[in-house]
């Protein structure tokens, strides 16, 4: 059904978030998900462990001189141990007017942790990123999505606000957690670099058409409902200099459109909690 506008601040018409992992240097020494040839884990993987170390050396600064070229704000999801390793990257990210979001401590997945073990590894992921760049994580992304069922009272009590791990909308919503709304800033699988172009195989220009396909589509239905895209960029994938000049070329011609706006995670969800409008579901 048809809704009413506006549905943004400032009557904007669609709003486009990206994400920008910070991971490289937070992988586990051996078996971590890489484009090499797996090998027996009792040996450690050198080249995939160089491949990971590009994020930081190449593919971070890369990317933070382009979204500066095209004036936008993003939201970084940051692994703890990958702060410690580099607390001066993760300071120049939030210097540069990007979002600090939590990413877990380490890459344990949160699905098999007690809720003891993860209010623990949120905590150790606050206190890293604080530590680092100033500011207190509103966010979270667990790893590959994957929570558990005490995931999001453990992040409320936390002081957390947000998080991202649902892809069953194209616009934010809010869930209620212990009777409070908890804002959700729903991801993306299918605008996400570390899916098209690692488990794909997309080559750019594909993915460049998908990315255009999917703004196409969300513009013109945000004339009479509210939309929000979601684009995923990873340190060491989205960071390679060809893929960086198609995410580029991307924002460039979004840009060229009426009403378009870039956000921060963080300022959607803060818009979303006190939007009246905003969809309510249950949990």
């Amino acid at each position: 059904m048809p809704q009413s506008g506006p549905f943004w601040p400032n009557d904007a018409r669609l709003v486009i978030s990206v994400s920008m992992q910070m991971e490289g240097g937070a992988q586990p020494e051996s078996g971590a998900e890489s484009p090499m040839p797996k090998i027996d884990p009792k040996y450690p993987d050198i080249p995939a462990s160089k491949w990971y170390d590009y994020g930081y050396k190449e593919g971070l600064p890369r990317l933070l001189d382009m979204f500066d070229r095209r004036n936008v704000k993003v939201t970084s999801h940051m692994v703890g141990v990958a702060v410690e390793k580099h607390p001066a990257l993760a300071k120049e990210i939030v210097q540069r007017g990007h979002e600090a979001s939590g990413h877990g401590q380490t890459w344990t997945a949160q699905y098999s942790m007690t809720p003891e073990e993860e209010r623990h590894a949120y905590q150790q992921s606050i206190e890293t990123i604080e530590r680092a760049t100033g500011t207190r994580p509103l966010g979270f992304n667990a790893f590959w999505l994957r929570g558990t069922p005490h995931t999001l009272e453990i992040l409320q009590s936390l002081g957390f606000i947000y998080h991202i791990d649902d892809v069953s909308r194209d616009e934010p919503f809010l869930v209620n957690v212990k009777d409070k709304p908890f804002a959700v800033v729903p991801y993306t699988l299918h605008m996400n670099d570390i899916v098209n172009y690692e488990s794909r195989y997309f080559n750019v220009s594909m993915y460049a058409d998908d990315l255009k396909m999917e703004f196409d589509a969300l513009y013109e239905e945000a004339g009479h409902r509210r939309r929000m895209m979601s684009v995923s960029a990873h340190d060491r994938i989205a960071g390679r200099p060809s893929r960086a000049k198609v995410l580029e070329e991307f924002i460039t011609y979004a840009q060229s459109h009426p009403g378009v706006v870039f956000m921060r995670k963080d300022e959607i969800a803060k818009f979303a909690l006190r939007e009246p409008s905003i969809v309510r579901e249950n949990i």
